[in-house]
Formats: C-alpha cells, sequence, structure tokens
C-alpha cells in the first residue's frame, strides 16, 4: 500500500542543512525512481549515528497515524521499536531494564539545556549549528523541578543478550522511550558501550580488566579504545578506529 521500508547505513541523517546529503534530500530522487505519484514521508527511522529500518509512507493519514501509534505503544509500555547492538563487553546479567534521568549539558559547564526535543528527529546535537558542545549525560536521581521543567526526562530501556563470546555481546534492546542518545548512554551505564562509540565509551573506564563508570566530567570525549586482540579479529588498526561505525541498528517496527 502507502509504506516503503528501507535499511539506512549509518552516518546519514534524517534531515540536513540545504546542499548536504540526508535522507530527505533524497526522497523526491527515489519517488522518481519507484514512480510514486505522491509524495514520501518519513514515518520512522533511526538517528544519523545508526543503520537499519526506514519506514515511508505516501499517505499523509499514514505517517500521522502510525507515529501515534509508536507514541502510544510506549506510553502502554510495550516496545514497537528493537534494536540490535553489539557492545564491547558482556553484560553481568542475561536480561534486564536501565532506567535513569538524562538531560543535555554543556561540555564544561552544569548548566542544563531546554527545548532541544528536535535533535531526536535529525539525530545531530542540538546547537552544533552554531558551534557549541553539548553533550547527553545521565541524571540517577532527578529532583521535582528538574522533571517539571523538562530539563530532566526518565528514559527506560530493556535489554536482552542474545550472545556473547570473547569480550563481546550482541543485545536486543527495546526502548520504551526516545531522549538523542539513550541507546548509547545506557549502554555505558551497563558498562559494555556500543561498538563504534566514539562518544561515550570513554565513560567506562578499567582497572586490572574491571570496569567501572566515569562521570562525562572525569572522561573527556576520544575515540574508543579497543583491546589489540578485538582489533586484531576486526582487521583494524588504532589510526583506523575513528572510521568504525557506530554498532547499533533498528532491527525490527511493530505494526498495528
Amino acid at each position: 500500500g502507502a509504506l516503503l521500508a528501507l535499511s539506512k547505513p549509518p552516518g546519514l541523517p534524517i534531515l540536513g542543512r540545504p546542499g548536504d546529503l540526508s535522507l530527505d534530500a533524497l526522497l523526491p530522487a527515489l519517488r522518481r525512481r519507484l514512480g510514486l505519484a505522491a509524495e514520501l514521508h518519513v514515518v520512522k527511522a533511526p538517528a544519523r549515528e545508526y543503520s537499519g529500518l526506514v519506514l515511508l509512507s505516501s499517505c499523509y493519514h499514514t505517517t500521522k497515524n502510525l507515529q501515534q501509534f509508536f507514541t502510544n505503544a510506549r506510553q502502554r509500555g510495550q516496545y514497537p521499536a528493537t534494536y540490535r547492538a553489539i557492545t564491547v563487553g558482556v553484560p553481568a546479567e542475561v536480561e534486564g531494564e536501565i532506567c535513569t534521568g538524562l538531560c543535555w549539558q554543556q561540555q564544561g559547564d552544569r548548566a542544563m539545556v531546554r527545548g532541544c526535543w528536535w535533535a531526536v528527529v535529525t539525530g545531530d546535537t542540538p546547537g552544533s549549528a552554531e558551534g557549541c558542545a553539548l553533550q547527553v549525560v545521565p541524571v540517577p536521581a532527578p529532583g521535582r523541578r528538574s522533571l517539571a521543567r523538562k530539563d530532566v526526562k526518565i528514559t527506560l530501556t530493556h535489554y536482552r543478550v542474545l550472545s556473547a563470546l570473547e569480550g563481546c555481546a550482541l543485545l536486543q534492546l527495546q526502548p520504551k522511550t526516545a531522549f538523542p542518545e539513550q541507546l548509547q548512554v545506557h549502554l555505558t551505564l551497563l558498562l559494555c558501550p556500543a561498538l563504534g562509540d566514539h562518544e561515550h565509551s570513554s565513560h567506562v573506564g578499567r582497572v586490572l580488566g574491571v570496569p567501572f563508570f566515569l562521570t562525562p566530567e572525569t572522561a573527556p570525549t576520544r575515540t574508543q579504545v579497543l583491546e589489540k586482540e578485538l582489533l586484531t579479529r576486526l582487521g583494524l588498526s588504532p589510526r583506523q578506529l575513528h572510521h568504525l561505525p557506530l554498532h547499533i541498528h533498528l532491527q525490527e517496527l511493530l505494526l498495528p
């Protein structure tokens, strides 16, 4: 019918500035190639850094109905979107939930930033166009005022270990809430950052092989550091590590 599904590579944003490569900029060419009469709309898509399913629709009402369905499903405690991730490290528990407050915070400053929800759609850091350095940070015990002002949002992700081998794991992730970089931050709280996460992996340190969490203030962002054995299995040199994409993939969408 009106629906079209395709698979997006990592690094492709949904929206972009005029002249930039983005999914939105490619829709007219895709419409012509498929010979569709109506315009295509993005119903659901993973963030810029993720790969995986993109759901498009050529019917405006279908788009709005499905977007409302995804919102209602999360509010009912369902998980309409299922992701897969490869992690560096294996969670201590085979299955569980990660629940924490998240907020935007200026790097080097504790000031929280409001009004940044457009980043959910674009996959960009809010204010990046102006050169502001912002990062998503966990807030384990947010106060009532910060929640009421929507400075902090309570987020929840259900995870399950599907496979584990030689210090890495394949995880199923089902977010019940939507917040930029939620899955990356939640995986670092599990002490198992996603492979290719050059934004948050520095928040997991190790002492004598035992992982522990480092606060964003004490752990500046840097290219992910991997053990020599893992680099060899990936066929990468340390100099090539910054090219390693984020291994989080939107695997499945539940439709009514």
